[in-house]
């Protein structure tokens, strides 16, 4: 039992819909606390409003409320539950502890008799009045850069004229560095103080000097009621201090640090945890360290809760911080609970690393047009990966294969900058893609000293990367015939594919392949332990790297492979990488419920992903998980490793699906709706002649090449036309034209940045409603609609950027029964077995349809959360011939309707076109349930409807 043996009953907040700055860390976080504490038999009640993360799944919590993160819904859930002993607040990011103040300042939590654990408030204010938190930091002596605290435009331009440039403004209380930047001459400064003040929820900002150029870390500790400490993990930034830590390549453990300043660092870190408040559980801290030998260190802040780096520092070390700060908020010690991997020592450890790690971003600036690209101090990430590898070398690579921007890692692709004031100005203002450029930089033979004094970036990092060109060089000297042993077994150890060895050597990526066979260079795995394989590790989880020969005294020959492959019948799931607009948490969720459904059914299941924000990279969500790249080269050798029955590629996104014809190719059998069906729904040519063969009407289309058959096709099919590429995700390059200028101008820019792009021309249904169905099929044509959505913008709006309204308020009798129909003749023609997601225009009451995706779609989680029904679960057990779909029985229960509700982070990109139209632009969304037609929020919605639609 806890050492508090008065908690019985615990809430805690999630952090809603996914937003730039707030992703699905706090949801991993979040499901891990969950689970840690109902494995202490505690009442479990959660307020999130995301329906498309699986913390909001009925599986997890005893008791989740759907509903909008505020004060009213608070105290709807504590009148429900008087029973209710305490909040923890810190697993649900900033979100959850503005909320948990604002009930605090409005005496909710006393009024209901609720403890706050975990944290307390003054902590919090502590850490986010960054005047209060100064002079805390004075008075403990440890130093900080010189700032000062303004809540006036007028206090603000003093402090400037007392520092001088460059400055860095920071607004109190914001998410994801929202309202902070660096400020480098006084022209700029008047516009950004007053966007700092503005943006802050109590105008303030902070206004410190900025430390351009020092080297940044993070360090995440916890703590336990006894004031026992441990230093989970130290985190280096390779990007130097003017950008945020959610948008800087990071690397564990820490490679540039002196033991001496890491020691000093980490006795300040602990310092600071103990000064700012008496709480047990989790703390993240940054700190500046000036890049000379003097190693000055100084701190930038303290965050007493999870943070983002949390889940990147769990999935790095195999430390499951946020299950482990629970324990310690119910009150445990860190003595008394047992090491999750090894479950034979004490959690009162500090993981040891035999291992490198190296997380990169990932952008989504071609959503928002002529945003500003260069990265600042605020956040402007979508997602993240991460790659594991045995040098630091091998994990960059493995991040940079894991990102999916069609790069097959540094270099050696022909996909690098060769325009030499291109590449100082991407170096120079720190660009999205700077990871690659560097090594452009050296390829071109600018010296590692220039690059230094331009990016500030270590020179260890620099020569890194220099040692891999170097690389290249030589192996470009040899063919696929002489290449020799030793030069191929040094590339396949600092992580290059081999695509990338192939375009080095002039030949194909499979006669490396062949080549690596033939000279028994294959990849070994091995478990990440957090002791440095002291200890036996019990958990599956791994990470592929190359390893030289050993020899043993009797001459024996070997490399050491740490995966045992067992005898079991087995499945691999294909996870959906990085999250990014068009591909979210909801396919993390399809994953996971997939993972738990094949485990019921008596597979050993197998989950291949690089997200290390996600559930499903959880290592005791799947029997086994591989955290590698989604990346075809991984997979193969995995799946020749093991050896599975097959593989799920549907429940991954287009990710996972994309794979499936190499799959089919490779003779690996594809779970599931076969990929010949999959690439007729993606083939518009094959899929129209299949509508036409049902009978089944489609807006007219036709398939160009050129501008100039473009504008051929157009005098056919009459404007306004819809313009898309085929093969992409969120209606990536979707636009409506209206006349000839507008088709010539979007044609020839889409096929300047996808060329060779087959780009199909719809007639646009102006005026048309949109409607979609999500339905699961099985192998002997038996169809279950799981639900029917309309939206409430009209068609031409991207579906992702749409509310979507379950079950449809506007449509007839006549036109349900079409989308009925319709739905059923498509799945059963295209052979599905699993989960199909359909979407229709409908005009004049006629259905006609968009598209037919036959995988999990966006929309799986919120119709199963708004009908409490595993769809998923089910849909998987279809998939592996388990159970048919006149096996389930099927009880939907909504009272009223659930609208699906987008949301955007365009405060991020302040300069941007908020329109919205074909291309899909919102990074996440909540789930609102209303009783009738007539509540005032949907009325609000409707009449809103038209605003957005750009064409």
């Amino acid at each position: 039992m806890p050492k508090n043996q008065s908690l019985k009953s615990i809430l805690i907040i999630g952090s809603g819909p996914i937003v730039i700055g707030q992703a699905c860390e706090f949801d991993y976080a979040g499901t891990q606390s969950l689970r840690s504490l109902r494995e202490d038999g505690i009442e479990t009640i959660l307020i999130n409003s995301n329906p498309a993360t699986i913390m909001t799944d009925p599986s997890i919590a005893d008791h989740v409320y759907l509903l909008p993160l505020n004060t009213k819904s608070l105290i709807k859930i504590l009148k429900n539950h008087p029973q209710i002993d305490a909040v923890l607040p810190t697993m649900g990011g900033q979100t959850a502890l503005n909320l948990c103040i604002e009930a605090d300042e409005k005496g909710i939590w006393e009024d209901f008799g609720v403890e706050l654990i975990g944290v307390d408030i003054d902590a919090i204010n502590i850490t986010e009045d960054r005047d209060q938190f100064k002079n805390l930091m004075a008075e403990i002596g440890v130093p900080m850069a010189p700032q000062a605290t303004a809540s006036s435009f007028l206090k603000g331009k003093e402090i400037a004229q007392e520092f001088g440039f460059p400055l860095c403004i920071r607004s109190s209380f914001t998410l994801g560095g929202a309202g902070a930047a660096i400020v480098y001459n006084e022209s700029d400064f008047d516009k950004l103080l007053s966007h700092g003040l503005e943006i802050s929820p109590i105008h303030e900002v902070m206004i410190d000097k900025a430390l351009l150029g020092w080297k940044e870390y993070e360090l995440e500790l916890l703590r336990d009621a006894n004031d026992n400490v441990v230093i989970i993990c130290a985190i280096e930034n390779m990007d130097p201090m003017g950008i945020h830590t959610g948008d800087s390549i990071t690397v564990a453990p820490a490679m540039t640090l002196s033991d001496k300043t890491y020691q000093k660092m980490r006795d300040m870190a602990i310092h600071m945890m103990r000064s700012i408040g008496d709480f047990a559980g989790g703390c993240n801290v940054q700190f500046a360290v000036s890049p000379d030998e003097n190693e000055d260190i100084i701190a930038i802040e303290i965050n007493p809760r999870v943070s983002r780096s949390s889940a990147l520092a769990s999935k790095a070390t195999g430390y499951p911080i946020a299950k482990i700060a629970t324990k310690l908020a119910m009150g445990y010690n860190l003595d008394e609970l047992e090491n999750q991997v090894t479950k034979s020592t004490s959690a009162l450890f500090e993981p040891t690393l035999d291992y490198v790690i190296v997380k990169i971003p990932r952008w989504n600036f071609d959503k928002f047009e002529g945003s500003d690209r260069t990265l600042g101090l605020q956040m402007k990430s979508v997602g993240e990966v991460m790659g594991i590898g045995r040098s630091f070398q091998e994990a960059l690579h493995k991040a940079t294969q894991s990102l999916e921007i069609k790069r097959n890692g540094l270099g050696a692709d022909g996909k690098g900058y060769t325009n030499y004031d291109q590449i100082i100005e991407k170096l120079t203002n720190a660009s999205w893609d700077r990871v690659f450029v560097i090594y452009d930089a050296i390829a071109m033979g600018i010296p590692l000293k220039r690059i230094h004094e331009i990016t500030k970036i270590d020179m260890w990092f620099l020569r890194q990367y220099e040692e891999l060109f170097n690389l290249e060089k030589e192996i470009s000297k040899f063919t696929v015939d002489t290449l020799y042993r030793e030069l191929l077994l040094e590339a396949k150890q600092k992580g290059y594919g081999d695509r990338q060895i192939a375009h080095m050597l002039k030949c194909l990526e499979s006669q490396v392949y062949n080549k690596r066979e033939e000279l028994n260079i294959n990849r070994v795995y091995k478990l990440v332990d957090t002791c440095a394989a002291e200890f036996k590790a019990k958990t599956p989880y791994y990470y592929s790297t190359f390893e030289a020969e050993i020899e043993t005294a009797d001459g024996k020959v070997y490399v050491d492979n740490e995966s045992i492959v067992t005898d079991k019948k087995k499945v691999v799931v294909l996870g959906s990488g990085p999250n990014r607009i068009g591909q979210g948490i909801e396919f993390d969720y399809s994953c996971v419920h997939g993972v738990l459904a094949a485990q019921e059914c008596g597979y050993e299941t197998i989950m291949i992903n690089c997200n290390p924000e996600t559930v499903s990279t959880d290592f005791d969500t799947a029997d086994k998980l591989y955290f590698e790249p989604v990346f075809w080269e991984h997979i193969y050798d995995i799946i020749r490793h093991e050896k599975p029955d097959g593989v799920i590629v549907q429940l991954g996104g287009q990710t996972a699906l994309k794979l499936a014809e190499k799959l089919s190719k490779y003779g690996i059998k594809v779970l599931g709706t076969s990929f010949d069906a999959l690439d007729l729904a993606e083939d518009r040519g094959r899929f129209s002649e299949l509508l036409t063969k049902l009978k089944i009407p489609f807006p007219q289309f036709g398939i160009a090449e050129s501008a100039e058959e473009a504008s051929v096709l157009a005098d056919k099919l009459d404007f306004p036309l819809l313009v898309r590429p085929s093969y992409v995700l969120g209606g990536q390059g979707m636009k409506i034209v209206i006349n000839k200028q507008e088709l010539e101008e979007h044609v020839i820019d889409l096929l300047k940045s996808i060329p060779g792009n087959k780009l199909l021309l719809d007639h646009y249904l102006d005026g048309a409603i949109e409607a979609e169905a999500d339905a699961i099929c099985d192998a002997d044509g038996n169809v279950y609609i799981i639900g029917i959505m309309e939206h409430i913008e009209p068609c031409g709006i991207h579906s992702g950027d749409s509310n979507a309204t379950l079950p449809p308020f506007n449509l007839g009798d006549l036109v349900m029964q079409q989308i009925k129909d319709h739905t059923k003749k498509i799945a059963v023609a295209l052979n599905t077995v699993g989960l199909i997601n359909i979407q229709f225009a409908v005009k004049d009451d006629m259905v006609y349809i968009i598209e037919a995706n036959p995988r999990a779609s966006r929309t799986v989680p919120f119709i199963a959360k708004a009908y409490g029904e595993p769809y998923v679960n089910y849909a998987t057990k279809v998939m592996l011939g388990d159970k048919k779909v006149t096996d389930f029985d099927f009880k939907p229960e909504l009272e009223g309707y659930a609208i699906k509700q987008p949301v955007f982070s365009f405060n991020k990109f302040p300069n941007v076109n908020k329109n919205l139209g074909p291309e899909m632009k919102s990074t996440g969304e909540s789930i609102l349930f209303i009783d009738s037609l007539k509540d005032d929020e949907f009325y609000d919605l409707y009449s809103r409807r038209k605003m957005y639609l750009s064409k």
